[in-house]
């Protein structure tokens, strides 16, 4: 099922961000390969990353949940679960 992923990070955790980044990085590039994550960017306010979004497409809600389960964001509090919005979508093909 795909997902629109829109996870703004939690306040004062842009640092926290920087140390993460590339173990995010490297997860979020292994999910792209295989074609779990559709496209991703961060949100950006005043020229400064304050969140993330991603298209993802998952087989099943437990697969979804075991990646926020692992995802470094996640697991070092710099997204802001509370907030953390997932909303079904269905994208347009690319054929």
């Amino acid at each position: 099922m795909q997902y629109l992923i829109i996870a703004y990070d939690n306040e004062g955790v842009l640092e926290k961000r920087f140390e993460v980044r590339q173990a995010h990085l490297e997860g979020a590039k292994k999910l792209m390969s295989e074609g779990k994550i559709i496209s991703a960017g961060a949100l950006i306010e005043e020229e400064k990353m304050v969140g993330s979004t991603l298209f993802v497409d998952f087989d099943s809600d437990d697969e979804l949940n075991d990646w926020l389960e692992n995802e470094p964001y996640v697991r070092n509090g710099v997204w802001n679960m509370e907030e953390f919005q997932i909303v079904p979508v269905k994208l347009l093909p690319k054929d």
